[in-house]
């Protein structure tokens, strides 16, 4: 019987200290949880107090004037503004070449007047209905080409970009290609190269004139050939037919 009871006790002992021992392991793992997660707490809360601080920007309205405000007259007739300051309800349906009258309003920034002097944003505009490029010539600018050739036969043309005036109203686009006759100039006077022909033909003075050197040369060293092409120099120069050797019109 003493022998059983000691071994009741020996196993007893040892069921304790099992026992305690995982309850000391226990107690670590707590406190390595612990230690852990406090910085995570940390950075947590410098997360949210550097969220919290971030400054807040405010969005600023745009008070920039619009490009078209410098081609528009300040305080002038509403009827006389560019076409660019006002937006109009354009009537297609007009009878072309008869008058035609067209409701605007005045662009945001632009102020104009009424014939009495009144600051108005609501007018109308009277004109005629008709389409930009068919407009006198008049009423439009073009681009000059001085690449073609204005003394030849046919005349040529070339292909110009033209544009209408400002105080002038049409429909369709303002900017519009159209051929033109060239009708450019190179500075050489018609009546100079007359005179130079008259004058001075037999020694070729007019083609150097004119740019023309090789002719000029020709006539030079064959004395206007015995006068026969001096004579003919003065009636081609006199009537136009011989230009510039540019191929410019005469001033």
């Amino acid at each position: 019987m003493a022998a059983l009871a000691v071994r009741a006790l020996r196993r007893l002992g040892g069921l304790a200290l099992l026992v305690a021992q995982l309850y000391g392991l226990a107690g670590r793992g707590s406190l390595m949880t612990t230690k852990h997660s406090q910085p995570q707490s940390t950075f947590a809360k410098s997360l949210t107090s550097t969220s919290t601080n971030t400054p807040n920007f405010k969005t600023t309205e745009s008070t920039e004037i619009p490009s078209y405000v410098s081609n528009c007259p300040s305080n002038g007739l509403c009827s006389r503004l560019p076409p660019d300051c006002m937006t109009c309800n354009t009537n297609y349906s007009c009878v072309y070449g008869k008058p035609a009258t067209f409701d605007c309003k005045v662009k945001p920034h632009v102020h104009c007047v009424d014939q009495n002097n009144h600051e108005q944003e609501n007018f109308t505009i009277n004109m005629t209905c008709q389409f930009c490029w068919q407009l006198a010539t008049t009423d439009y600018v073009c681009t000059n080409s001085t690449n073609c050739m204005t003394v030849s036969c046919p005349r040529q043309r070339y292909n110009a970009t033209c544009t209408v005036l400002d105080h002038i109203h049409c429909l369709g686009n303002r900017v519009f290609p159209k051929m033109l006759y060239c009708n450019w100039t190179g500075g050489y006077k018609w009546s100079t190269a007359l005179a130079l022909s008259i004058t001075l033909g037999g020694f070729g003075a007019d083609r150097f004139y004119l740019g023309q050197w090789r002719e000029g040369l020709g006539k030079l060293f064959s004395f206007g050939g015995l006068g026969i092409w001096t004579l003919i120099d003065v009636l081609l120069i006199g009537v136009g037919y011989v230009g510039p050797a540019d191929g410019s019109l005469y001033i």
